[in-house]
């Protein structure tokens, strides 16, 4: 493949992706979006939900773990006949690739000539969800249902119409409707901007082209994501941390890793954290396998991420365990556990790469 037109192609996305953030923070009424940039704005594979390109503004763990949330909206459709041109998906569901309630995500498919050319997704920080105390953080919550109004896959527009009876049902469970209705407008005219780029991308290059684009640019993460991971001493490598307690049970929660390199293969095993708790500290399996997948974007910076990026990784969850929420268990406080599991694969591959690792 010409590398100008592979790298034109792929820059391009990556702008698209941008300007979909920059859309999104610009129109946002909520201080957490247009503020603190709480959101986050991808394109990804017709049929395999896979990254295919990222904005570089949206927070880290939402990167991650919108592959996942695009993976499963994509499943739940296909139960319900597919995709229809004009839908858009929206679901916050921790159990199915989200991290807490707040982070609610709208997933759109684009079609070119009548058939699935690719899917676009975005996340963004609702400052309410209807929980038992205004902001959706409840330090002593025991189950999900007093974080918030809990979305399942559902279709927030289809074939172009606004379904107004599920919108109205969201805003009359939320303290703050104005806010969090001018978020959702910005969120889907942000999917709509950045399909009309991606439209017009086509058009310039051809459908074809771009998905051979694609293919090429998934397996060039892999490929250098490979290289980087043979240069790691072959080994298995441990780190201990422990969150404090969990809000309700005044005891430390262990999160233990031991990361295994071999050759051009990772395996990130968190098999020995501490069980589920009572608080609201638990986070789902998705969520701790995209924090895994953060740690190693950090380390290597460089690394496009895409569907090719983490294929050489393994991430092994143990069931029941506070790295796997499963209803009704309560995650309002993740990024509690975000943190301790960043830590111990950050200490764990300092044992082997002090020089890359970062304090």
């Amino acid at each position: 493949m010409d590398p100008v037109t592979l790298s034109v192609v792929r820059s391009s996305l990556e702008q698209i992706c941008d300007e979909m953030d920059i859309h999104t923070i610009r129109s946002a009424m909520s201080p957490i979006i247009s503020e603190t940039n709480d959101c986050a704005h991808g394109i990804y594979h017709p049929t395999t939900g896979e990254t295919i390109a990222q904005g570089h503004l949206g927070l880290p763990i939402f990167l991650t773990i919108m592959q996942f949330i695009v993976q499963n909206t994509l499943a739940e459709a296909n139960r319900q006949g597919g995709f229809q041109p004009g839908d858009v998906w929206i679901l916050n569901d921790v159990y199915l690739g989200g991290t807490h309630l707040n982070d609610v995500s709208l997933v759109m498919p684009l079609y070119v000539g009548g058939e699935l050319f690719a899917i676009l997704a975005n996340t963004g920080h609702w400052m309410d969800v209807g929980a038992s105390v205004p902001g959706g953080w409840i330090p002593d919550a025991r189950d999900i249902h007093q974080e918030g109004l809990r979305i399942p896959p559902a279709k927030l527009y289809e074939a172009g119409r606004l379904n107004q009876g599920l919108l109205d049902t969201f805003l009359a469970n939320v303290r703050l409707a104005r806010d969090i209705s001018s978020d959702v407008t910005a969120l889907s005219s942000a999917l709509h901007l950045g399909a009309q780029r991606l439209l017009a991308l086509v058009d310039r290059y051809g459908a074809e082209l771009i998905r051979e684009c694609q293919s090429e640019m998934t397996a060039r993460s892999e490929r250098q994501m490979r290289s980087y991971i043979e240069e790691i001493p072959d080994g298995t490598y441990t780190c201990v941390d422990y969150v404090d307690n969990d809000g309700v049970v005044d005891e430390p929660i262990e999160v233990r890793v031991e990361v295994t390199v071999d050759g051009s293969s990772m395996t990130i095993d968190l098999t020995g954290t501490a069980p589920a708790s009572a608080g609201p500290v638990n986070i789902s399996r998705y969520t701790a396998i995209s924090t895994c997948y953060v740690v190693l974007k950090h380390i290597f910076p460089d690394v496009p991420v895409n569907g090719g990026t983490f294929r050489p990784v393994e991430v092994i969850v143990p069931p029941g365990s506070v790295t796997d929420a499963a209803y009704p268990r309560p995650t309002s406080g993740y990024m509690e556990t975000v943190g301790r599991v960043l830590d111990v694969v950050f200490g764990a591959l300092a044992q082997a790469i002090p020089d890359r690792v970062p304090g």
